[in-house]
């Protein structure tokens, strides 16, 4: 059963009359009644009694073609919300981030997007590095911003900032008052590290082991702000980049002496992926602006 053939049977079920269902439906009229003829030898059953070229529809007929509107209702409706969620000036971008990014940079980045296109929607989707990777394998999300390049060649990545990593300690430790320091002083400081489902460990832990030097963990946090929490408290040190929601009382930002502390943000999105016209220039706009 193809959806035109039920498209066939409505009009012809409205008019009555296949001459005029034809001409209506710009077909031959033996293609018309061919289709006609096809579906009721599908559906096993006569859905009008024949008068010549008029057709009388029957008690199957009236029963189906009320089935038949409604389907045909949704289908009209699918497509109109496709038209909505795809249309570059007023459909939707389905983006995840990192959780600490929702502090201060993806909100200023959507608000400076609406405000040159205000009927684009943004469903926001939010967590950790391994949360946010299974929304885009899912298909719940179609890019993501993060910290981390595309570990395969299946993904794209597109660097947007830059922002260097700094040494914090808390304000009563040893070293607060240095301005900038090389991190192999701090070997043999208790540190307090990341843990796996956050993204910026690897890229740490990949620094440390180029620079040479141990880090004694002490603790390992679930999120950047712990991280920055339990070092005000004095419980140790660590690299942090220094953005929004980190920045709290107790703290001392050091500058790192050694090349290559920096904390790249990038999008990433599936190559081979459809991506709707508004997501599409929403990353056009994300190129231009960081570029």
């Amino acid at each position: 059963m193809e959806l035109t053939q039920l498209e066939y049977f409505l009009a012809v079920a409205r008019m009555e009359h296949l001459t005029k269902a034809s001409e209506n439906l710009s077909v031959t009229q033996p293609a018309l009644s061919h289709s006609i003829s096809k579906l009721e030898a599908e559906l096993g059953v006569p859905l009008f009694e024949r008068k010549g070229r008029n057709l009388q529809i029957n008690r199957y007929g009236t029963m189906f073609a009320k089935r038949v509107e409604k389907i045909l209702k949704e289908v009209e409706r699918g497509k109109q919300e496709i038209e909505e969620y795809s249309n570059p000036n007023s459909g939707f971008i389905h983006l995840s981030y990192l959780n600490i990014l929702g502090v201060d940079l993806i909100p200023h980045l959507i608000r400076e997007y609406q405000q040159a296109n205000p009927l684009n929607t943004f469903k926001l989707l939010q967590g950790d590095k391994g949360l946010i990777i299974e929304q885009i394998e899912s298909g719940d999300s179609d890019i993501m911003i993060t910290s981390e390049r595309p570990v395969d060649d299946t993904f794209a990545w597109m660097p947007m900032i830059s922002m260097p990593l700094y040494l914090i300690v808390s304000s009563e430790h040893r070293l607060a008052d240095q301005k900038s320091i090389s991190l192999k002083e701090i070997a043999g400081e208790p540190f307090v590290g990341l843990k796996q489902n956050c993204s910026l460990k690897d890229s740490l832990l990949a620094r440390v082991h180029h620079t040479n030097f141990t880090l004694a963990s002490t603790y390992d946090a679930d999120d950047l702000p712990t991280v920055a929490g339990f070092v005000s408290a004095g419980l140790g040190v660590s690299v942090l980049p220094r953005t929004a929601g980190l920045e709290l009382k107790g703290l001392n930002w050091i500058n790192i002496q050694d090349k290559g502390w920096v904390w790249e943000i990038g999008l990433q999105y599936k190559k081979n992926r459809f991506l709707s016209p508004a997501t599409q220039r929403f990353i056009s706009y994300l190129e231009a602006k960081f570029n």
